[in-house]
């Protein structure tokens, strides 16, 4: 996707990939959508592509979400900062689960004309 590092919806629009592809088990979507070197930080720890990748090994990890309450920093003219309140329902082996709320920071960069996300944070929300 060509987008100008001041573009929040072409963002959205790349993020929301990532949320389709755990949506409906693409791991190959997912997996383009990521850096190589990509790194998630969450409450359970770290994780490589790999690793966020192979979360969709049996199928489709959420049952629906909505994206809240973005916010776009551009770092440079290469590389932004997505930022956003997630809620969602989590797949789970009895159907889906609990609704969850985070916040969500993802870093964007463009390699080679190319978009692909680099970084991603996973804050949870409190209750209100």
């Amino acid at each position: 996707m060509t987008a100008d590092a001041t573009d929040i919806t072409a963002f959205l629009e790349l993020e929301t990939m990532v949320w389709e592809a755990l949506r409906n088990g693409d791991a190959d979507a997912d997996a383009r959508l990521l850096a190589p070197d990509f790194v998630g930080l969450y409450s359970t720890g770290f994780a490589n592509r790999s690793e966020h990748v192979g979360q969709l090994a049996g199928g489709p990890t959420v049952a629906d979400y909505e994206l809240h309450e973005p916010r776009l920093v551009v770092v440079s003219a290469d590389d932004v900062l997505l930022c956003y309140r997630a809620d969602w329902h989590r797949l789970t082996a009895g159907g889906r689960g609990r609704r969850e709320s985070m916040y969500v920071s993802s870093l964007w960069s463009n390699r080679t004309g190319q978009w692909v996300n680099v970084f991603s944070q996973d804050t949870p929300a409190a209750s209100p």
